[in-house]
Order: structure tokens, then sequence, then C-alpha cells
């Protein structure tokens, strides 16, 4: 089950949101919101309340409608940065003249989902890395030894006559 929440018209480019999105895709929610604290961007502090709002939308499926959602799961499973409409504006410039130059907005969507593979246990997630871990891999062969040349024999410089 996917949970999502949308901030549309937001004043900032979406190269630049981009920059923080790419941060906290698929990590844990609780990560993501750490990094966000931390991230020291303009944008952080909208995205850190895009993402608590889709974990509440998460939160209130799981209450209210009855949906089976454990909110340690949840990982951010996709986050978008597109664009929006681009305001135009006028710079005034030397000579009478006049330079345009425009205001990029952005339409941000974070999608979270829960993850799979979870046996249950105490919340701790150590049943879900024990049940769901690979097996050892083996570890690599030792290389055989290989025998030491003999040393090279330095060439003495030719005498001149």
């Amino acid at each position: 089950m996917e949970f999502t929440a949308t901030a549309r018209y937001m004043r900032v480019s979406p190269q630049k949101a981009r920059l923080v999105l790419d941060l906290i895709k698929g990590r844990r929610v609780e990560d993501a919101l750490n990094t966000l604290a931390f991230t020291n961007k303009r944008v952080a502090p909208t995205v850190a309340k895009l993402l608590r709002s889709a974990i509440e939308n998460a939160n209130y499926l799981s209450q209210e409608k009855g949906m089976d959602v454990d909110l340690d799961r949840l990982y951010v499973k996709n986050a978008v940065a597109n664009e929006g409409p681009r305001m135009k504006r006028i710079r005034p410039a030397p000579m009478g003249r006049a330079y345009r130059y425009q205001r990029r907005m952005t339409h941000m969507e974070i999608f979270l989902a829960e993850k799979p593979g979870f046996l249950g246990g105490n919340g701790d997630g150590a049943t879900a890395k024990a049940a769901s871990s690979k097996p050892a891999k083996k570890a690599p062969a030792k290389k055989k030894a290989v025998a030491k040349k003999a040393p090279l024999k330095k060439k003495t410089p030719a005498k001149k006559k």
C-alpha cells in the first residue's frame, strides 16, 4: 500500500527541490526526518512538512479506515519535484530597456510504502533482518604465494672513447 502527500505551487525551483528530495529517497521515515532536520537548504523545512503530512495520511488510514499499517516500517519509496507554472517578471535594464526573467514554481509529491518481508516481533527490526537476510558469502579463496623473480642485473653505462 502506498501513501502520498502533495505540495503544489511551492516557490522554489524544481532543480533545487530535487537536490533535497534525492537525499531522502529510499530511506526510512525516521531517518529521512533526521536528514531533513540537519539539511542546510531553504526548501528542507517544506519537504519535512510534506513528509510529516504523508506520515499522517498513513496514520489516518491505519486508524480510521481499519488498514493494518505499521508506521515504523514506512520508507520513502519515491519523491518527485515537477515543474509548476512560471511567473514572468521584468527587471529594468540600462538605457530604458527591460530584461525578462522567470520565477519558477514546483509541485512536490512524496510516496511512502511499507518495507516487505516483516514477520512480526518486538518492533526493533532484528527479526525482520534475520528472516530476510541472505546466507553469508563464502570467504574468497587464499591466493597462492607467487615466487619472487630474481632481481634484474643492472646495466653499466657504455664507455665513451
